[in-house]
C-alpha cells in the first residue's frame, strides 16, 4: 500500500513537472511576427496628425532572427522622392542610422511581452546652423493576424510641439 502511494505521489509529481516545462516552452517559443514586404500607406485609414513630418508613402521591410532593415520612400517638402535606409538589430542594443539633414538617430528596439508588437524607441540630433535640435520618437509596430496589414503607433517630441500619427499600410500583393 505505501509503495502504490509513493508511485502515484511520483507520477503527480513528474505530470506537474510536465506541465510546467510545457507552460513555460510555450512563452519562450512564442511566434514573434516578421515585417518582412512591401507596404503602402492607406490614408484613408490613417490618423498623419499635424504638423510637416509627413509619413512614408511606402516601407519596403527586411527582417531576420538579428535585425530589421527598412526603406521608408517618402515626399519631401516639394514633392521630391526621398528614400531612407535604416538598419537595427533586435538585440536591445543600441542602433545608429544617419537622417536627414545630416542628423544622427540612436535607437533601441524591443519587443512586447506577448511578443507581438516590436516598439522603435529612437532619438534624433540635428543641427541646423550650429543649432541643435532633439526629436525623440516611439514607433510601435504590430502586423494584423494575416500578415496584410502593418499598424504603426507613432509618438514625436520635439521641440516644436508633439505628434500622435495611427499610420496603417496594406502589404503589396
Amino acid at each position: 500500500m505505501k509503495t502504490k502511494s509513493i508511485m502515484n505521489a511520483r507520477l503527480i509529481s513528474m505530470f506537474i513537472l510536465m506541465l510546467s516545462f510545457l507552460m513555460i516552452s510555450g512563452k519562450s517559443f512564442a511566434q514573434k511576427p516578421n515585417f518582412s514586404g512591401t507596404f503602402k500607406l492607406n490614408e484613408s485609414k490613417s490618423n498623419t496628425g499635424q504638423g510637416p513630418m509627413r509619413p512614408a508613402f511606402e516601407l519596403v521591410v527586411t527582417q531576420d532572427v538579428n535585425s530589421l532593415a527598412i526603406q521608408r520612400k517618402s515626399k519631401g517638402r516639394d514633392g521630391e522622392d526621398r528614400v531612407q535606409n535604416l538598419k537595427y538589430t533586435l538585440d536591445g542594443k543600441e542602433c545608429e542610422n544617419q537622417g536627414f539633414m545630416n542628423s544622427v538617430s540612436k535607437s533601441i528596439v524591443s519587443w512586447s511581452a506577448d511578443q507581438k508588437t516590436l516598439t522603435i524607441n529612437t532619438t534624433t540630433v540635428m543641427d541646423r546652423d550650429g543649432e541643435k535640435m532633439e526629436m525623440k520618437s516611439t514607433e510601435a509596430w504590430s502586423l494584423s493576424a494575416d500578415g496584410s496589414t502593418l499598424s504603426l503607433e507613432v509618438n514625436r517630441t520635439s521641440p516644436n510641439g508633439d505628434v500622435k500619427q495611427t499610420l496603417v499600410y496594406d502589404k503589396a500583393k
